[in-house]
């Protein structure tokens, strides 16, 4: 194999792959190897490179020389490395596209390719960084045979070249929706795209949400939207999303709350990753990133996202050595009504109150005069959805899907009782 040309066709599986930190892209640093286990299938072990010091990658990879670290499950990448897997899109890509002679993690790994999500990446070599490069991006010009290329994928269409070129494993945190990079005249962006079987143009409703949430004064991630031929009459788009893992030329390491509350032995809930940004974050900006998470619980109880898993929340490291709350994103209506969150919420679990908020506002170092303010200020927000969603665009036949969601009994009365207070 010509390993400055990694190709699926040509790749021979190796049984030891690298860790490179590439924070600035043209002075790759050696991180540690990883290996398969000889012990478990499919699982992955990482040690150090002994010339690395610069910090530990995640909580449960602290710097210890000559120490293996691993999960020591079927399927796994222990702490940090498990975000630099692709998404779920992503697999879907390597599996049916790419194709390796192997398909195990350290495949998966390798073959997300140089741009994936945060600051970490994968070569064939210790010596020098020999990634599995992809590219180049599509074009602007590229947005309509982009989108055609993706319907083609999820209808498991013939794999043909054009297919390959433009669509390339996924690159960010998250899960199965389809996406891509995108070369924009400001430089690459992700843009992801509807299912085929969505029953709303998903993208223009998360636009519509992502910015009515900054109305809420939540961090986002900025968003825009891209227009595709209608199909059935209906007007479509695509969604751009601006990396905030990337400063100018620069690459920051970013993790997951997965990574953060699994390293500290904690449960998936609200409360647990406030605890962690006042153990990670810096001390003059812990108080306003715990008030702010509780904000964003708040906001997905009200406007039904109840896809707001670990995966979907990010710390990412300052180059003060602190971690920092990521922008938000992936935050969208789920449009299924359940009356709980992915993520505990407070005291009742996971249930999707404002009460159940409420009960742990002392997790977030908030007063409970405080707390009920932030909830009332989010309430107010979130009670002018309409007319904001109106505004960005969103057609009529998926605001009746909306109001049938955000507007049933079960969340307008919660929030109506605080939009008068």
């Amino acid at each position: 194999m010509n390993t400055h040309d990694i190709q699926p066709g040509s790749y021979r599986p190796q049984d030891q792959l690298y860790v490179w930190a590439l924070v600035n892209p043209a002075s790759p640093a050696l991180v540690g190897e990883l290996r398969l286990s000889p012990l478990v299938p499919d699982c992955a072990v990482f040690t150090y490179a002994p010339e690395w010091w610069n910090f530990p990658l995640s909580e449960d990879l602290p710097l210890i020389a000559g120490q293996d670290f691993s999960v020591g499950e079927r399927n796994s990448v222990p702490g940090a490395l498990d975000d630099a897997r692709p998404d779920r899109w992503g697999e879907r890509i390597i599996r049916h596209i790419e194709r390796p002679a192997r398909l195990s993690v350290l495949e998966m790994l390798l073959f997300a390719g140089d741009d994936r999500f945060g600051a970490l990446g994968i070569s064939v070599s210790a010596e020098q960084y020999i990634p599995r490069r992809i590219g180049p991006y599509p074009q602007l010009s590229d947005l309509a045979p982009l989108a055609q290329a993706v319907e083609d994928v999820q209808q498991q269409a013939p794999i043909t070249p054009h297919i390959q070129r433009l669509v390339q494993p996924g690159v960010t945190l998250g899960g199965a929706r389809p996406k891509a990079l995108l070369q924009m005249p400001d430089g690459p962006c992700v843009v992801k795209f509807s299912e085929l079987d969505d029953p709303v143009d998903t993208p223009s409703i998360e636009h519509a949400t992502m910015t009515l949430a900054v109305m809420a004064g939540i961090t986002v991630a900025s968003t825009g939207l891209l227009p595709l031929a209608p199909r059935h009459g209906k007007a479509r788009h695509a969604l751009t999303i601006q990396r905030f893992d990337r400063q100018g030329g620069l690459r920051l390491h970013c993790l997951s709350a997965h990574t953060v509350l699994r390293a500290a032995r904690l449960p998936e809930s609200y409360s647990a990753l406030a605890m962690v940004l006042l153990r990670l974050g810096h001390p003059d900006r812990q108080a306003a990133m715990r008030e702010e998470l509780f904000k964003r619980m708040v906001f997905n109880i009200l406007m039904d996202n109840t896809d707001d898993h670990e995966r979907n929340h990010c710390l990412r490291l300052g180059f003060d050595g602190y971690y920092e709350l990521a922008p938000a994103f992936d935050v969208v209506p789920s449009l299924q009504n359940l009356g709980y969150q992915a993520m505990a919420v407070g005291a009742q679990g996971t249930e999707s109150t404002l009460d159940n908020a409420l009960s742990e506002h002392n997790e977030f170092g908030i007063s409970a005069n405080r707390a009920h303010a932030l909830v009332a200020d989010v309430a107010r927000t979130v009670d002018q959805w309409h007319t904001h969603f109106l505004h960005q665009g969103v057609c009529a036949a998926d605001m009746e899907l909306l109001r049938a969601s955000i507007d049933r009994d079960a969340l307008r009365l919660q929030r109506k009782a605080f939009c008068s207070t």
